[in-house]
């Protein structure tokens, strides 16, 4: 070990952090000093875990969480005084450690969550003059044209 990195370990013994062992897959909840004018507050930013780099005091974790229907990914240096708390929600199940797979399947679910939100419930009834009677006649009972008339040639 060299003297930097010895020097390193002393400044992360000596700020007594008490840090969960969490990896990628974890969902955590960060508790963020947040400072507004002259009052001080601490904001919770709860979400999944989708990088960790472990470079001794230069540490950082990347968390994702969905916010409104939007992904939002914030990186947080791990031994950074802006942190007040670090907490382990859930454990996560992930093979590898990096964003890429753990983002697409946190997509996954927020498509999935989304389509079951916009999907019309069936015993809601259709209002009156939408849709057709016969749905065996398709679009054209609507009063839609179809693409193949609309693109008649003129002889």
């Amino acid at each position: 070990m060299n003297l930097i990195q010895k020097l390193e370990q002393e400044e992360i013994k000596r700020m007594e952090r008490k840090l969960p062992e969490f990896s990628a897959g974890d969902t955590v909840i960060v508790n963020v000093s947040v400072v507004e004018g002259e009052r001080k507050r601490v904001q919770a930013y709860e979400g999944v875990v989708i990088a960790k780099k472990n470079r001794g005091i230069n540490s950082s974790f990347t968390v994702r969480k969905v916010s409104s229907g939007e992904g939002v990914e914030r990186t947080f240096q791990t031994y950074s005084p802006m942190i007040a708390s670090i907490e382990l929600k859930r454990k996560g199940d992930v093979r590898r450690g990096k964003g890429a797979r753990i983002r697409e399947k946190v997509e996954g679910h927020e498509q999935d969550a989304e389509q079951q939100q916009s999907a019309p419930s069936p015993s809601v009834p259709l209002p009156a003059g939408e849709g057709s009677r016969d749905p065996s006649l398709g679009a054209a009972s609507k009063g839609v044209k179809s693409a193949h008339k609309s693109r008649r040639r003129s002889s």
